[in-house]
């Protein structure tokens, strides 16, 4: 039997007689089912559909995107990043995404899916990422001017002039590569460059509030202290002895001190970043613990924060 794109005359419908959720796409005017993705695709695509759509240079991207750009074609892609031009406006896309990624698992229909990415190559897509969910893991890169390449684990995807950020072909397999990897993008979203900025960045605000506060506390601490020794002494000298070396003792007890608090408030604002950025909301017990944590405890999270299911887990 011949499938709709082995037929050479159009078919009868178009884009516009197809409605939203529909299970077909159209190649020539001949409808194509399109049927539910199994579980290991559609866990993938939502995490592959995480990493495109939060890229700095992405406006809008796309799940199942309907792209019709003739009357008689309609393909819905996986993940697509939506052409910039693209008018924000019921229907179906006409403009061609400039990146759509498809996913192929256990009984693909290899010739469906070839004629998929000629179509949406044809009508302009730069960049087609096939990536495959059985056997081997691997993604094949699809350009309009070259043949395809392959990319397997450990090796980057990029998209130049779509995507900000290079991909790693482990972040559209795993969900825990996938979550780094749109932290990232959405630190970056916020003037951050990775994880590590926002540490440093806790570090050196700790280190400067620490500093202030340990000179004040240790000037504080250094002056009563040195008093009392001066006093219990009952002697000039001595009390002008004990008040310097009072100074001095109390003034590095109050660095030391100061340096603790500040390192702390400093990891609580990257940690609220984090969570930020990662859309949790923080309760009232959390707020307290949040605020009664040790600077270990509180690295130890920040350090959880990039990849944590919940934040129920993160603070359990």
């Amino acid at each position: 039997m011949r499938k709709p794109y082995e037929i050479l005359g159009p078919g009868g419908f178009t884009a516009d007689q197809v409605p939203s959720g529909s299970p077909y796409e159209l190649v020539d005017g001949h409808p194509v089912v399109c049927l539910p993705t199994g579980r290991r695709g559609s866990v993938a695509n939502l995490d592959g559909g995480m990493v495109i759509a939060t890229d700095p240079a992405v406006k809008r991207a796309g799940v199942d995107l309907g792209v019709s750009p003739s009357k008689r074609q309609l393909r819905a892609p996986d993940v697509a990043v939506l052409a910039d031009d693209e008018p924000d406006a019921p229907g179906w896309a006409k403009a061609a995404p400039p990146l759509a990624v498809e996913y192929a698992d256990t009984g693909q229909d290899e010739g469906e899916l070839s004629a998929r990415i000629a179509e949406l190559l044809a009508a302009g897509t730069r960049f087609i990422w096939v990536v495959r969910l059985d056997g081997i893991r691997r993604v094949e890169v699809h350009t309009p001017d070259a043949p395809p390449t392959l990319h397997t684990l450990g090796q980057q995807l990029t998209a130049p002039g779509v995507l900000q950020n290079p991909v790693p072909v482990e972040a559209l397999f795993f969900h825990d590569a996938a979550q780094r990897v749109a932290l990232r993008n959405l630190l970056q979203r916020e003037g951050y460059a990775d994880l590590d900025e926002v540490r440093a960045e806790a570090i050196l605000e700790g280190r400067e509030e620490g500093k202030a506060v340990g000179i004040l506390e240790g000037r504080a601490e250094g002056r009563e202290e040195g008093h009392a020794v001066g006093i219990l002494e009952g002697r000039e000298e001595g009390k002008a002895v004990g008040i310097l070396e009072g100074r001095e003792e109390g003034h590095a007890v109050g660095i030391l001190e100061g340096r603790a608090q500040g390192q702390a408030v400093g990891l609580r604002a990257g940690l609220r970043v984090v969570l930020q950025v990662r859309g949790f909301t923080l309760t009232a017990e959390q707020e307290a613990a949040l605020a009664a944590a040790d600077p270990a405890t509180l690295r130890r999270w920040l350090d959880a924060a990039a990849t944590a299911e919940t934040i129920e887990g993160l603070f359990g």
